[in-house]
């Protein structure tokens, strides 16, 4: 393969390091099973090794099928399949973190035509729109394996729920789902924008302390891989929809993208890094963390790609973190410094004490952030 160079990197060292990721991705295993979710009910979910059904596995999913469509590999595909094939199979409980894997299986269905598929797009939606709790204003409760959440809203919601139910409502001609996932993003950004800062925080939850207030945002925690969750979603959602310049929502999406992007880019360290709390010094226990600072590149690459938001300190910003996350990819093809799934946090010091260990979704990301910045050389 010939090699083009821009911004100083190889599209060949690109495809090399995409390699590397996806291997590490399908071979990462708890050998200690520290990372194990164990459930009430005797069930152990595996969120770190491949062999599992959660949140992580559906975006290290997604980030198999961004470079699927780049290169038609049918190895990239055979993987996604064989997941698909065996988890079904087996199945799980419903919750807004295992409905993250049907965004790529309605892409798969897309692509395959396999009709076996159209039960599980259909069955999950459904329970989605019908079955799944709701906060006040009919917001998606952030439920999990282990926790109701009641009456929370996350930042994590409309990646791993919200934009699986737009596209199963494109597939199956469905606009009411489409509708609902609009309705989603809006009342989420609401409640979770912080707009002192131009960042997102990680959650809500409607509570009467009793000091005349109707609810908080916990810890006011500005979570880099929650805001990064937006980062990539926004700029997805608004391609997915193919919604036009005049829509409200576009308007309202795109102004909130921009002003997440302008804080971003103050934020991040020399090095191309972020910290696991945006705003946090590092002198102050915030470390730097991978996974967020490959879905700011991603997010921002593809904002500026798409014409969403405008500035060369976004292509720069987005290329030095590239080259990070580059760096943090050892021959293993592990990439480093990524923080463990992090539940709310009701202080700062919660996000500050997460572990760093190897996990489906930063492989995901790294491979997002590297196959957008593979566009540059086309």
């Amino acid at each position: 393969m010939s090699s083009l160079t821009i911004h100083s990197l190889k599209s060949t060292t690109i495809h090399s390091a995409i390699d590397l990721l996806t291997n590490n991705l399908i071979n990462i295993s708890d050998t200690t099973g520290e990372f194990l979710l164990k459930l009430s009910d005797g069930r152990v979910i595996d969120t770190k090794g491949w062999d599992g059904w959660e949140w992580t596995h559906g975006i290290g999913l997604y980030g198999l099928w961004h470079y699927y469509t780049l290169t038609g590999s049918t190895q990239t595909k055979d993987i996604m399949l064989g997941w698909f094939t065996k988890q079904l199979a087996k199945g799980t409980t419903k919750n807004i973190n295992t409905m993250s894997p049907f965004l790529t299986l309605a892409y798969l269905y897309e692509d395959t035509g396999n009709r076996t598929y159209i039960p599980w797009l259909d069955t999950w939606a459904e329970w989605l729109m019908n079955g799944l709790p709701r906060t006040k204003y009919g917001g998606f409760q952030h439920e999990t394996y282990n926790s109701f959440n009641k009456d929370e809203l996350w930042d994590d919601t409309l990646m791993m729920s919200a934009l699986p139910l737009a596209k199963i409502g494109l597939v199956l001609g469905r606009p009411r789902y489409v509708e609902e996932a609009r309705r989603q993003f809006m009342l989420h950004c609401q409640y979770l924008f912080d707009t002192s800062t131009g960042l997102f925080y990680h959650g809500w939850k409607w509570e009467d302390r009793g000091d005349g207030t109707v609810g908080h945002n916990f810890a006011k925690a500005r979570w880099a891989r929650g805001n990064s969750w937006l980062t990539i979603a926004i700029p997805d959602f608004v391609e997915l929809l193919d919604m036009q310049e005049g829509d409200p929502l576009r308007i309202f999406l795109l102004g909130v993208l921009e002003a997440q992007c302008k804080a971003l880019v103050k934020l991040q360290a020399e090095n191309g890094m972020w910290r696991t709390l945006l705003d946090v010094p590092e002198s102050e226990g915030s470390y730097e963390e991978a996974s967020a600072t490959a879905g700011f590149a991603y997010g921002m690459l593809k904002a500026v790609r798409k014409r969403y938001i405008v500035g060369d300190e976004y292509v720069e910003s987005a290329v030095k973190a590239i080259k990070a996350v580059l760096e943090r990819i050892n021959k293993e093809g592990e990439l480093l410094d990524v923080s463990f799934g992090t539940a709310m946090g009701h202080d700062l010091q919660h996000y500050k004490d997460i572990k760093r260990t190897s996990m489906p979704y930063g492989q995901a990301m790294a491979i997002m952030a590297l196959g957008e910045f593979l566009r540059t050389f086309i």
